[in-house]
C-alpha cells in the first residue's frame, strides 16, 4: 500500500485512522523458557479488535492453538509448573507451530485487509516477550506473508502503569474494573482475553483526548 493509500484510510476513519493503519492485534504465547531462540512454544492465542457502533475499541473471542515443541527444543521443568502444560500429553491437541502460526497470520491478514490496514501491530503483557518468541518462530519455520511489525509493539505492562498506576497483568485487569480468575491465568487464550479486555479500556479510556488533538 502507497503512503497516499495509507493517509486516504486514515482519513476514512476506523482503526486504520486510530493507529495510523496499523491494526492493533493482542497475542500472548505460553513457552518452554524464556529463550526466544531456544526454547518451545507451547501455545499461542491472539484477540482481534474492533471498534463498536460508538466508536469504542471492543475485542472480540480469542483463537487458540496448541503448539507441538519443534525438535531439539528447550522445555524447562519450572515453566511448565506455571503454565501447568504437559506437551506430550497423548491427548493434548497440539499441531506443528508452523500450521499454527499460519493459521493465525491468515485470520490477522483477512482481517488488515477488512480494516484498510498496511500491516498489524501485537499487543501483548510485555509484548517483547510475545514479539521474540513469535519472530523466533517465523525464522525457524521460514514463513515469509508474517503479517506483524518485526519490533514494534503495544505494551499493556506499560499502558497499564500510565493509566491505572499497575504494571502487573492482574492487579492492571483489576484496577480497570475486570475479575481476574486465578484458575484461569496462564493459558494463552485467558491470558490474551483479559489484556485484550485491558488494552481496550486504556485505548478507550483516552479516547476524548485523540479526538481533540490538533
Amino acid at each position: 500500500m502507497t503512503e497516499a493509500e495509507a493517509i486516504g484510510n486514515q482519513s476514512a476513519g476506523g482503526i486504520a485512522a486510530r493507529f495510523r493503519s496499523f491494526l492493533p492485534v493482542v497475542i500472548d504465547v505460553e513457552t518452554g523458557g524464556f529463550n526466544a531462540s531456544t526454547d518451545a512454544l507451547l501455545e499461542i492465542a491472539a484477540v482481534l479488535v474492533e471498534l463498536d457502533d460508538d466508536g469504542n475499541l471492543t475485542p472480540r473471542e480469542p483463537i487458540r492453538y496448541h503448539v507441538k515443541p519443534f525438535p531439539g527444543a528447550g522445555i524447562e521443568p519450572a515453566s511448565l509448573e506455571v503454565t501447568g502444560i504437559d506437551p506430550f500429553h497423548p491427548l493434548r491437541p497440539a499441531i506443528d507451530e508452523e500450521e499454527a502460526l499460519k493459521a493465525v497470520f491468515r485470520t490477522v491478514r483477512q482481517e488488515v485487509k477488512k480494516q484498510s490496514c498496511n500491516r498489524a501491530i501485537l499487543v501483548g503483557h510485555n509484548s517483547f516477550f510475545d514479539l521474540q518468541f513469535l519472530n523466533a518462530a517465523v525464522e525457524r519455520t521460514g514463513i515469509k506473508r508474517n503479517p506483524f511489525h518485526p519490533f514494534s509493539s503495544f505494551d499493556t505492562a506499560t499502558l497499564g502503569g500510565v493509566a491505572f498506576g499497575q504494571t502487573v497483568l492482574s492487579r492492571a485487569v483489576t484496577a480497570a474494573g475486570f475479575e481476574w480468575d486465578e484458575s484461569q491465568a496462564h493459558s494463552a487464550a485467558y491470558d490474551a482475553a483479559v489484556t485484550a479486555e485491558l488494552f481496550c479500556t486504556v485505548v478507550n479510556r483516552f479516547r476524548s483526548v485523540y479526538e481533540t488533538a490538533p
